[in-house]
């Protein structure tokens, strides 16, 4: 074999290689060898090769590499250059010659290969991404099977939880990416974990819990009885026993309706001591409370409602491993990294993702708008949308955040005509007929949504439209309610409860009995709140959470019912519709 050194020597057909690392680049004169010389000189490479002895399997190897079509063994010789290279450490030069075969037989029946040990380079070479984006053209079921051990080997010795994010970010439906994530952020100090972040992880790829984290109490504590604090902002200095509406009647309807449903339990054998502190919404008075025992020693903290008290109680929650629960808020902000936290109703996020498998599930044409406001809720509402619709093959054309003053563009949009029939009624659109299957709506401003809804009426067509259930809260009156059944409007409803069942009737009449009134909606979800704490107290203890992972969907008293499986908010989101002039439960039979 001659040598010469690159300046020395004039390029015609000559096939170039990087000899090895750390030494200059040669070029080889390759000298032709007969047809009848490539199976002898391809049997004694590979005799080397299984031999052990890669050097001369490599010089063997080597002038195979060249093609010729009398060569048969080019892509073989290619592939076990390769082999003999990473046998030998010399990492770069087998990712060169990898890389090449890749690019030079992209068809051969053994690329997957190739491109295994490829990926496996650039993994051992800490390129990730790289590797990962290799991986993704393997579709030999024989090299696949082995695809997802090597990522689990190498993915889970990446600690850095913002790196793993990015991989998240760049293969969303990857299993053993969310794997390795969400067992970097359970090695996390407590303190420091996402735990909304993990937890939509365990449930989106059902992971166990238990595999990653083991520092929550697993062992159940039952009692004959559970003390539950309710630290809320009565403000009792300022009420006067005037019977008009007081400033914070909601907290007092939420208690009043807690105070029915513990007197309810106790006909089941079940007895709650509930404890009501007043926070009068002064910090002070919370960290006062936070110094007794009396608070140290409770089973469950109910409370505080509003965002900036919680962060003074979570981490006295989380310390004292007393789990705390937010009976009205959305916002998985009440969470914070506390492991002990839970929300009652379904977070923003939540409602978001469940409205996007709801709107593909239902429309035909994939095609999609999202209208959202510009509130930080209804932002975060609309982005969760927008992924969980994307990965379910929907795809939004449009998504555009609508102020007061740009509503109008809504209607624009949607409803601006460009033919009209005898009677001048429009019949095509700027947005053909029938092009667009659906629009969500993120916002409780009728003045965003009632654009949309009426859009939907001037067009006439197909489109589902997808809002929330303060869409049709009594209050509301800029809606004529006959064009949400006559559109089939669908609207997210954790908070709905049926007229007719028997619980909620013998609810409301002990309710009115009582106090000579018809229960508010804060009544019932008060109601509805101990009801359900009360029951999964009484089956799993005071770390209920534990049961409720493994329980699937738990049925309300009043409501549809509750479902944590693994989360710490609400997973069971209903969705309604009118039909006949009565709200029905899509898709309950």
């Amino acid at each position: 074999m001659k040598y010469a050194s690159a300046n020395n020597i004039t390029f015609s057909h000559h096939w170039i290689v990087r000899a090895c690392l750390c030494v200059p680049i040669y070029i080889f004169f390759l000298s032709p060898i007969l047809a009848q010389d490539f199976k002898h000189q391809y049997r004694e490479a590979k005799e080397y090769f299984n031999k052990g002895d890669y050097t001369k399997a490599m010089d063997g190897f080597k002038p195979l590499i060249v093609y010729d079509r009398n060569n048969p063994y080019a892509e073989y010789a290619s592939y076990y250059y390769g082999l003999s290279s990473c046998k030998l450490g010399f990492l770069n030069v087998a990712k060169d010659i990898f890389l090449l075969t890749a690019k030079i037989y992209p068809s051969w029946e053994q690329i997957d290969e190739v491109n295994f040990l490829l990926a496996k380079i650039y993994f051992d070479q800490h390129e990730f991404f790289q590797a990962l984006t290799i991986l993704k053209t393997i579709i030999n079921p024989s090299v696949l099977k082995d695809v997802a051990a090597m990522k689990r080997f190498y993915l889970s010795q990446i600690k850095d939880v913002e790196t793993l994010k990015m991989v998240m970010e760049e293969n969303p439906e990857d299993r053993e990416g969310a794997r390795a994530l969400a067992k970097a952020i359970a090695e996390q100090p407590i303190a420091l974990r996402e735990i909304p972040y993990f937890d939509s992880l365990i449930y989106k790829f059902n992971f166990r819990k238990e595999e990653f984290i083991n520092d929550t109490p697993v062992a159940p504590i039952l009692k004959d009885r559970y003390t539950i604090s309710l630290l809320f902002p009565f403000l009792a200095s300022t009420l006067d026993p005037n019977p008009g509406v007081k400033r914070n009647q909601f907290v007092l309807d939420l208690y009043e309706g807690m105070k029915q449903a513990v007197d309810t339990l106790r006909h089941e054998n079940i007895y709650l001591d509930v404890l009501a502190y007043d926070t009068e919404r002064n910090p002070e008075i919370i960290k006062n409370l936070l110094s007794t025992d009396e608070l140290k020693s409770t089973d469950l903290i109910v409370g505080p409602l509003f965002l900036e008290e919680s962060r003074l109680l979570l981490p006295f929650s989380e310390n004292n491993k007393i789990n705390i629960i937010n009976p009205v808020s959305t916002n998985s902000d009440f969470l914070g990294q506390n492991p002990y936290a839970l929300l009652f109703q379904p977070s923003v996020e939540t409602l978001g993702t469940k409205s996007a498998e709801m709107a593909a599930s239902r429309i035909r044409n994939k095609k999609c708008i999202v209208y959202y406001d510009d509130s930080p809720k209804d932002s975060i509402e609309a982005f969760n949308f927008i992924r969980k619709a994307q990965e379910l093959g929907l795809k939004v054309i449009l998504a555009q955040e609508v102020h007061k003053e740009t509503s109008g563009d809504i209607v624009s949009t949607l409803a601006t005509a460009t033919a009209y029939d005898e009677w001048k009624n429009p019949i095509q659109f700027t947005l053909k007929r029938d092009s667009l299957g659906g629009i969500f709506v993120a916002s409780d401003d009728p003045l965003i949504y009632t654009k949309a809804i009426n859009a939907a009426e001037t067009r006439g067509d197909s489109i589902l439209v997808i809002g929330h259930e303060s869409w049709i809260a009594p209050e509301n009156t800029s809606v004529d309610f006959a064009i949400f059944e006559r559109l089939a409007i669908t609207l997210a409803s954790p908070d709905f409860y049926s007229l007719t069942n028997p619980e909620y009737i013998a609810f409301r009449k002990q309710y009115i009995l009582r106090h000579g009134t018809l229960p508010t909606f804060y009544a019932r979800t008060g109601f509805e709140f101990i009801m359900f704490i009360g029951h999964a107290l009484h089956k799993y203890g005071v770390y209920f959470q534990q049961g409720l992972t493994t329980a699937g969907a738990v049925p309300g008293t009043i409501g549809e019912g509750y479902n944590y499986p693994g989360t710490r908010d609400n997973q069971l989101v209903p969705f309604v519709q009118f039909q006949n002039g009565e709200l029905i439960v899509v898709g309950k039979k």
